[in-house]
């Protein structure tokens, strides 16, 4: 069709003429709403961003893991949790280790506690054969943390006085004929001015006389 038809053809409709295949030999076009089109382009995009799939992470272990590779491993299983996915730890038996699973059952513990309430178990360790799997996924619950910047309480000292006070006041309530030690008295305030000497002079002692009283 010429283009200029389509053209044509587009303006009587009210729409648009949008190639859409620049590269065919002749060129494809549509009559279409290109506004439209952009929108819904937009929307499908997004939500194709907003959608999460959940993938299954798998993290071997062995019962004689080094604990540095093991903190290598958990680093790891803690990023997939990050990311939302779910994650199962295998932990692989050789030989005789296989009777020996309470070694395994301490080890997952051990990764339950570290993992703390940042994860959900969903399948506990169970064993299949020579290897004992367990699944956990992100939990929504975020954990409990103290707020930032509350100061520990202060706990008041009671001071001397006030214990032999209460003291005192047990003694009377309890009727007994006890006598209760006076209170230590308040240390002086060393800042304290001395009192001021008096300018004036004293008086002289009387001294005592022979001579008669008349």
């Amino acid at each position: 069709m010429p283009c200029d038809r389509a053209l044509g053809m587009a303006r009587d409709a009210g729409l648009d003429l949008v190639e859409v295949s620049p590269n065919e030999s002749p060129p494809v076009c549509r009559i279409m709403d290109y506004g439209k089109s952009l929108y819904e382009k937009k929307k499908r995009i997004k939500a194709s961003a907003q959608s999460h799939q959940v993938t299954l992470k798998e993290i071997r272990l062995r019962p004689k893991t080094d604990p540095h590779d093991r903190s290598i491993k958990m680093s790891r299983a803690v990023r997939f949790l990050g990311e939302g996915h779910k994650v199962q730890f295998t932990m692989l038996f050789r030989g005789r280790e296989r009777f020996h699973r309470e070694v395994a059952d301490a080890i997952f513990k051990g990764i339950i506690e570290e993992l703390g309430e940042t994860v959900r178990v969903d399948q506990f360790p169970s064993m299949h054969g020579r290897r004992m799997t367990m699944v956990v996924s992100p939990s929504k619950k975020k954990p409990t943390a103290k707020a930032p910047g509350s100061a520990p309480k202060r706990t008041s000292i009671p001071s001397a006085s006030a214990g032999a006070a209460a003291a005192a006041a047990a003694a009377a309530a309890a009727g007994g004929d006890e006598e209760v030690p006076p209170a230590p008295a308040a240390p002086a305030d060393a800042t304290q001015a001395p009192p001021e000497a008096s300018s004036a002079p004293a008086a002289p002692a009387p001294t005592a006389t022979d001579e008669p009283v008349n």
